[in-house]
């Protein structure tokens, strides 16, 4: 069992951040990597933070750490042992269910004059090795080498068997370029050159830091895209209440303007992300404020200080800022001294703030080099398909196959953010039908940063010169006014210029409905040679690996024949996507337990699928907890080498499919990508209309990487 501890220089550098981002890119490389606090350092009844944060981003159970009141009462009390003791008992407790484990350290402060002592007897306890999270300054070599020594003292130095380098976070003196976020985990953020120029300037004065013995693992820049709060972080630091919350918990500070001068002279200063602090008896700034949200323009919040709250009246005329959420609040703190406060916020993520650990956590592990994690880990681990990895894999393949993908949803916001995400990140060249003023303005009024290269298409431009070719795809089904009024619609219009290979793939259905999005398809694009039917699965990512359910989606009772198909399409659908299928055909009934024309179906597909694909391993009927749950399988189907491990489950009928993804995602609280359709001619995805942002990302890689697997058959 391998444990590395993160050893912190000092207050402020990141630590948390540092703890998650290397669990994980540990996640990326197929480790199961586990979490352990040993020691809070909170005076407070709450939940460790840490803890908490751990908990949402890996989806996986781990212990509270030794509360500080214990903590400082063993010490006084000469109990270090006993102390320690009880660490170690913690760490074999996640040990059982992990590969490697990742122990955040103590942070020396100005109050705990034991933490460095403690910190080098922890490592000692736990047999860790251990990383160094300090800040850096790119200007500043020799007092960012200084911070780290000082701690290297206490485990032996850069050239001890213990020590195995140090993650510089927070870097200050790097471009602005330097702090993009990425959708995933991505190891070409690394700054190899600035890492190598860095060390080069270290090794004036302090030659062992950014040695191969003790290597700089990482630069992570400073991003002010990631320290900033939300509105709702803000109440206490400034003394306020609400007068109204509305979006606060989902709104975020990117900047702050003061108000002081004639309003006609500081409107420029109401765009998105702004949080304007004004005297409360500034009407003309609350007004402004409420007309600036009314035009669409999603303000962070605005703070009122000073005086008195506004009068109720004056409220009355900001009711639509008001039901668009825009966060209120008042302090009797003067406007400088809300400044100062503001100025002061704490850069550590809270503990509900779960969208900003999510990103913090994708943007240090895309620093980390990952050539020193395979040193670390040395072959020693059984590599695994876990979610992390599944989505990192998702993002680096559809990277690299390039493809076109059209979005006929074209000015709907998230498939705007979407769309620009994965054209930045060169996930996909996306094409945007819509008119291009329609799209200036959404993303004008969401802060969205449109890629230069993004394309968008008004369809009113381009509809002539499909209605003869759509005519003739359709022969004898409809004339030249029926085919120019189908491609009014957007999903047709897309369909065919997928049809006539002017795109790779296509993705809708955010506001249109599954049969919106397939219909087109089915009758443009047609099946696949080798299949009689489309079908779809969903990949469901569960904390410890990922499933594949089929047919979640499209076909409501399929036959015995259709049902084999089916689990064949899913089998190939998963090894396309790194998972080595082993197949349950689902059944209310495991084996000969139970009859009835609905078993008899299953049993029927199975033996079909066996016959035509003799290299899968398919086994059924199977009941679910038999197919899922090793001990279960065991004592139901003894013989089976699929009970109790399978992957891929395949439902017997849309009843039963629908209904089980959509319980277990939101009973578990499951992350879903899909539905991927399979069967097609082309690759068509459709959406839920409830997809968030990040769904869209990654059903739009999921397209492109189908349109890769098509296009090299």
């Amino acid at each position: 069992m391998k444990t590395i501890l993160l050893v912190p220089t000092g207050e402020g550098v990141g630590l948390t951040s540092a703890c998650l981002g290397l669990i994980y890119a540990l996640e990326c490389q197929g480790i199961k990597a586990g979490f352990l606090k040993p020691f809070s350092q909170e005076n407070t009844t709450e939940p460790d933070r840490t803890t908490a944060l751990y908990r949402h981003i890996s989806q996986q159970e781990t212990v509270e750490p030794i509360s500080y009141i214990n903590l400082t009462k063993q010490l006084n009390n000469g109990d270090t042992d006993e102390l320690l003791e009880e660490a170690v008992s913690l760490h074999r407790q996640i040990a059982k269910k992990h590969d490697i484990i990742i122990v955040e350290g103590l942070v020396p402060n100005s109050r705990d004059a034991f933490v460095s002592e403690l910190n080098a007897s922890l490592a000692q306890a736990l047999d860790a090795k251990v990383l160094f999270i300090s800040n850096a300054d790119i200007n500043k070599p020799c007092q960012t080498a200084e911070k780290v020594e000082a701690q290297l003292r206490h485990f032996g130095g850069a050239f001890s068997t213990r020590t195995i380098g140090v993650l510089f976070m927070r870097t200050k003196g790097l471009s602005e370029d330097s702090a993009q976020i990425p959708v995933t985990m991505d190891p070409g953020l690394r700054l190899v050159d600035e890492i190598e120029n860095f060390t080069a300037e270290i090794h004036k004065t302090h030659s062992q830091i950014g040695s191969t013995q003790f290597p700089i693992i990482g630069l992570v820049p400073f991003s002010n895209t990631l320290s900033v709060p939300r509105v709702s972080d803000l109440a206490t630091q400034i003394q306020a209440t609400w007068i109204n919350e509305g979006q606060a918990k989902q709104r975020r500070v990117l900047h702050s303007s003061l108000i002081a001068s004639n309003i006609e002279h500081e409107l420029h200063k109401f765009v998105a992300g702004e949080l304007i602090v004004s005297a409360s008896d500034r009407i003309d700034v609350l007004l402004a404020s409420s007309l600036a949200t009314s035009n669409g323009i999603p303000l962070a919040g605005l703070v009122l200080t000073e005086h008195h709250a506004p009068n109720p009246l004056v409220l009355d005329f900001c009711q639509i800022a008001i039901k668009n959420g825009l966060p209120i609040l008042h302090t009797p703190l003067s406007t400088f001294d809300t400044a100062q406060n503001l100025s002061t916020l704490s850069n550590e993520i809270p503990v509900d703030d779960t969208e900003r650990a999510d990103q913090v956590t994708r943007f240090v592990s895309s620093h980390i080099d990952p050539e020193w994690l395979t040193l670390i880990l040395n072959g020693d681990y059984k590599p695994r398909l876990s979610p992390s990895a599944f989505r990192h894999e998702l993002v680096q393949k559809s990277i690299a196959a390039k493809k076109r993908i059209v979005l006929p949803e074209g000015d709907e916001p998230r498939t705007i953010e979407a769309a620009a995400i994965c054209q930045s990140r060169g996930i996909a060249q996306c094409i945007l039908l819509a008119k291009p003023e329609a799209v200036a303005e959404v993303a004008k009024a969401r802060g969205i940063e449109l890629p230069h290269d993004l394309e968008i298409i008004d369809r009113e431009l381009i509809i002539d010169q499909y209605v003869a070719k759509m005519v003739e795809l359709r022969k004898g089904k409809l004339d030249e006014i029926q085919a120019k009024e189908q491609l009014q619609d957007t999903v047709v219009l897309g369909t065919m210029m997928l049809a006539l290979d002017q795109v790779d793939g296509l993705v809708s259905g955010a506001v249109h409905t599954t049969a919106n999005t397939v219909r087109p398809a089915f009758q443009l694009i047609k099946t696949a040679p080798e299949y009689s039917l489309v079908s779809s699965i969903f990949f469901m990512l569960l904390p410890d690996e990922v499933y594949v359910y089929g047919d979640c989606a499209i076909n409501p009772d399929p036959d015995a024949q259709q049902l084999a198909e089916i689990a064949i399409q899913s089998a190939d659908s998963a090894k396309a996507f790194g998972i080595d299928p082993r197949i349950a055909m689902i059944s209310y009934s495991t084996g000969t337990s139970g009859a009835g024309a609905d078993v008899e179906k299953v049993a029927e597909a199975t033996r079909i699928a066996k016959e035509r694909r003799p290299d899968l391993l398919i086994d059924g009927p199977l009941q679910y907890d038999a197919a899922s749950v090793e001990s279960v399988g065991k004592s139901k189907a003894p013989d089976s080498k699929v009970a109790g491990q399978a992957n891929v489950f395949i439902f017997p009928d849309l009843n039963t499919g629908n209904t089980t993804y959509k319980a277990v995602q939101r009973s578990a609280n499951v992350v879903s990508v899909g539905p991927m359709l399979q069967g097609l001619n082309k690759p068509v995805n459709d959406l839920s209309r409830g997809a968030l942002v990040d769904d869209i990302v990654f059903t739009i890689a999921l397209t492109a990487i189908q349109a890769e697997q098509q296009a090299t058959k």
